[in-house]
């Protein structure tokens, strides 16, 4: 019978061992997939299958570049302003024509109240020696070139002011000729009519445009 020396205690032998295999003087061994690299997070941006990261910074640029692109109006806008511009042009051109053209006669009834002929005849039918209705071509083929589709996709400053511009001072002739038409001449001609109606609807829809920042360029935005 084997005898133990005082102080000390009895190992437990190999089949009845008390601690256990995964563990060492009582604390867990730690896994290894606790132990090791995490995956996604090493040194150079790369992923665990040690592809490089996929950049981030696309979208913004994205973002940015389309924030830069050019602020052109609604389709329906350049259209229904160059609709309106080529038909000043055309009831212009015909005013032109029958001031010079003594064959031709305007297509207006001839009352007190409404006579095209005896406004396109009068004194205040030539402003500076040049006749209203040439004036109101010249303005007119600007108009149809500066409020066509191509035009308000340019974002030149001086082309949008030219067009402000020339609408302003369009509406306050316009306004000038209906107190001739109504104080001084005493008949209202519906030729002139329909282009001073045509110059105020454009005179709205172009400072609407303007105040919406149609024809400028956005600044790009930064991430």
């Amino acid at each position: 019978m084997a005898t133990r020396k005082p102080g000390t205690t009895a190992r437990p032998s190999d089949g009845s061992k008390s601690r256990d295999k995964g563990t060492r003087g009582g604390r867990p061994e730690a896994s290894a997939t606790t132990t090791g690299p995490r995956q996604g997070n090493r040194p150079g941006g790369r992923g665990g299958n040690g592809r490089p990261a996929p950049a981030r910074t696309a979208a913004p640029v994205k973002a940015a570049a389309a924030e830069a692109q050019p602020a052109a109006p609604p389709l329906w806008f350049q259209l229904t302003t160059w609709i309106l511009s080529l038909g000043g042009l055309g009831a212009s051109i015909y005013l032109t024509i029958a001031h010079y053209n003594t064959a031709v006669t305007l297509a207006c009834p001839a009352t007190s109240t409404i006579n095209c002929e005896k406004v396109t005849t009068s004194p205040e039918s030539m402003v500076f020696g040049i006749p209203v209705a040439v004036l109101g071509l010249a303005f007119y083929v600007f108009l149809a070139v500066v409020n066509s589709p191509w035009a308000w996709r340019i974002t030149w400053p001086p082309l949008r002011w030219a067009r402000v511009g020339s609408m302003v001072v369009g509406i306050l002739f316009v306004l000038y000729l209906i107190y001739a038409e109504l104080f001084s001449i005493g008949a209202i001609c519906l030729w002139c009519t329909s282009v001073h109606v045509i110059t105020f609807a454009l005179f709205v829809l172009i400072v609407f445009g303007a105040t919406a920042g149609y024809g400028t360029a956005r600044a790009p935005t930064r991430a």
